[in-house]
């Protein structure tokens, strides 16, 4: 069984209505046709295989499910009450609209309350969603509402600072554009000190 995602949920695909392996590198080889090239030269013969194992990498996602990587938690923290925050986390995603890769950081901080997790798991929650035909403001908000469901702490930040390849090499062809998107809850969203702290360490 494979797993399906609808409206960000990963839920199970018990009937498995994915087209095979075969049917996939059949679709790449019509592209290349369409592309005006010939699928059976040399040089392209291995190419679908290439592109749907390709394809296996960078949407690796739709098998994952993050709530998994948050449920084990730790209430051991000696007394900490500050803020838990990852810089710098790379992000490696496709634009749902083009399919084009999008690349830039990401910055993820929660308040916790009674426990904290694993930090590594902060990181894999976003490389799930990135893995993913994504738009970055639905992936900025999934990363976020998946911790803040999961470990329900006081508040959490999400930041992600990107540049999008479907502006940058067609379309309006702006190369030096990177989007930048935020989401905060709990206290990161009242509190505009810790909130303004949130942003400053991300600057670092």
């Amino acid at each position: 069984m494979d797993a399906i995602v609808k409206d960000g949920a990963v839920t199970r695909d018990t009937d498995d209505k994915r087209p095979t392996r075969e049917e996939a590198e059949k679709a790449v080889k019509t592209l290349l046709a369409w592309a005006g090239d010939d699928p059976e030269r040399e040089g392209l013969l291995d190419t679908p295989k290439r592109v749907v194992k390709a394809y296996e990498e960078w949407f690796s996602g739709y098998r994952d499910d993050p709530v998994k990587y948050l449920s084990r938690t730790f209430e051991d923290v000696q007394g900490y009450d500050d803020i838990v925050m990852l810089r710098d986390i790379d992000v490696e995603s496709h634009c749902e609209h083009h399919m084009a890769p999008f690349m830039g950081k990401a910055y993820v901080a929660y308040m916790p309350t009674d426990s904290v997790v694993g930090i590594s798991k902060l990181a894999r929650v976003v490389e799930i969603y990135a893995k993913r035909l994504q738009t970055q403001e639905t992936m900025t908000s999934q990363i976020c509402d998946a911790i803040n469901e999961s470990l329900k702490p006081a508040g959490v930040a999400v930041m992600i600072d990107a540049v999008h390849q479907c502006m940058t090499t067609r379309g309006v062809h702006h190369p030096n554009v990177s989007t930048i998107t935020t989401q905060f809850t709990g206290v990161f969203k009242t509190d505009k000190d810790l909130r303004d702290r949130f942003l400053r360490l991300s600057e670092r």
